[in-house]
């Protein structure tokens, strides 16, 4: 006999699911193609879904049976699952209305947007290739200065956004939006900024010195003075990954491999087979596509797709691992789980998987064994990548700070001067230099994780803590990373198959052995 808790999610599943599905193909046909018709019928449908979340009824239902748990763990887990995401929607129909057509005009805008500058129009590629490459100054400010005009076209949008997300928490009971974001996350506040000044304690000091020596090599070539330095000296439009100077030159090593067929194989390694992922995706640039790159799971069962915009360079190959890393972990969940469990325990843990791989790119081993480099190319070069990689990630980690103080700060006051604020941190946690009036332009808002993927921004370093104590726990039963069918199977099995029928933390204590730290963290980057 079922009971109350089955019944109730075995109908709202039987509504959500299918609805969830239209949702995410009308969410993926925006991007990769989009026009007025498509994105108007992708705003109906994500309206249609939030009505549904918003159903007061619903969520009465699903708080009554979360004050008697259900016997069995996954209808009870499930409810609750259901109960978070019910109350988060709980709102007003024209304030949830709103907060739907500012987030899909938004979408649309970075996704189509090529800046101007410099007398020619950018993509991201373009933008790329000049960042990484030239030596002329002024073509690499035009080039920065258009991967910044998407602020100016957005800008008031976001703050808007802003606004109605606070409104929203605070009707909710919450301080603002980026404390309740991370509560239904199950993160504290506290507990993450915790860790954050950790992770500033453990890095301001070798990233100093890293910089310094970065800075020497860049004066010297740009022929300026090390205080002359700016932002587009830098091999990418927010100083978020490392430049040449600072790495080992991968990419002739790998000229002529393909990145798609490297990821295939690196999975197949692992005995996981992607090639149905692969038939869905949409893996090249071209006008009026999204630039980025993601992966989407469209029906929680075995629709999951990656888009990317690939060229044959070092930066989209560890993209394509990253992404198809999502694409491993979402069709490794157990199918046999209910519909509401069908997700990653949490953001961090599928964040931490595509950067476990998304690694491998700069892995001497990984270019050997998978990628067939030469072993002559790679000899002495281990202690070399390896500082490469530390170096990476002490950048990484640098921004981090920047995005999450900064946004942390913006949600607790929408009023202050956002422009001033975001140079402050960057100069503060990344040594940059504001360039002149740079201050009164709205150069944050070209981030479109502010707009678009809100208080998300933390994942990706939970992310890489965690990428590092599973390789870390790999390592302990001395396994490979890759072409190691043991490790695949004890990814499948510990960490992708019970989707989120585990808290997070509970997932990770199960399959590592510990909480999560940033110790391993520290152990491989900077001790």
């Amino acid at each position: 006999m079922k009971t109350e808790a089955s019944a109730l999610v075995e109908r709202l599943t039987a509504d959500l699911a299918p609805l969830e599905a239209r949702v995410s193909q009308a969410w993926w046909q925006s991007n990769v193609a989009s026009s007025p018709d498509v994105d108007a019928r992708r705003v109906a449908l994500e309206q249609q879904l939030s009505d549904r979340y918003a159903d007061p009824a619903a969520y009465a239902d699903l708080c009554a049976v979360a004050a008697t748990p259900d016997p069995d763990p996954l209808v009870a887990r499930s409810a609750d699952v259901l109960r978070l995401a019910h109350g988060a929607a709980q709102l007003p129909a024209d304030l949830r209305a709103e907060l739907v057509r500012l987030g899909a005009a938004c979408d649309t805008a970075y996704a189509t947007f090529r800046g101007e500058s410099g007398g020619r129009r950018w993509s991201d590629n373009d933008i790329e290739e000049v960042l990484g490459s030239s030596d002329d100054n002024a073509e690499r400010q035009a080039a920065w200065e258009a991967a910044k005009a998407v602020g100016a076209q957005v800008e008031a949008d976001v703050l808007r956004l802003v606004e109605l997300r606070n409104d929203a928490a605070r009707r909710l009971g919450h301080d603002n939006y980026y404390r309740m974001t991370l509560e239904f996350g199950e993160i504290s506040q506290e507990r993450l900024f915790g860790l954050l000044a950790q992770l500033d304690e453990l890095t301001a000091a070798p990233f100093a010195a890293m910089k310094a020596s970065l800075d020497a090599r860049l004066a010297d070539r740009f022929c300026l003075p090390v205080d002359e330095l700016m932002p587009w000296h830098y091999a990418d439009p927010f100083f978020q990954s490392a430049p040449p100077e600072s790495a080992v030159d991968v990419g002739p090593m790998i000229t002529g491999r393909d990145p798609v067929q490297l990821t295939l194989a690196t999975y197949d390694r692992l005995g996981i087979d992607l090639r149905p992922v692969l038939e869905r995706s949409d893996l090249y640039g071209r006008e009026g596509k999204n630039q980025h790159a993601f992966c989407v799971n469209i029906d929680r069962t075995d629709d999951v797709r990656v888009l990317c915009n690939i060229i044959e360079n070092e930066r989209w190959l560890s993209t394509t691992l990253h992404e198809f890393g999502h694409a491993a972990y979402d069709v490794a969940i157990s199918p046999e789980l209910p519909w509401a469990l069908r997700r990653p325990a949490h953001a961090l843990t599928t964040e931490a998987v595509a950067q476990l791989f998304g690694r491998l790119s700069r892995d001497p081993r990984w270019l050997r064994d998978v990628a067939a480099v030469p072993a002559e190319q790679l000899a002495g070069l281990d202690a070399q990548v390896d500082d490469a990689l530390r170096v990476s990630m002490l950048i990484f980690a640098r921004w981090v700070l920047v995005m999450c103080n900064f946004e942390r700060d913006l949600y607790h006051d929408p009023s202050v001067d956002a422009n001033a604020l975001w140079w402050r941190y960057v100069e503060r946690f990344q040594g940059l230099r504001t360039p002149p009036g740079r201050d009164k332009r709205p150069d944050w808002a070209a981030k479109l994780h502010l707009a678009l993927a809100p208080v998300y921004y933390q994942n990706y370093v939970l992310g890489e803590c965690l990428a590092s104590q599973l390789a870390a726990t790999v390592a302990a039963r001395g396994w490979s990373l890759w072409g190691d069918e043991r490790t695949g199977r004890w990814l499948v099995d510990e960490v992708f198959a019970p989707g989120a029928s585990l808290r997070w933390d509970k997932l990770v204590e199960r399959a590592t052995g510990a909480p999560l730290t940033a110790a391993a963290f520290a152990t491989q980057f900077i001790d």
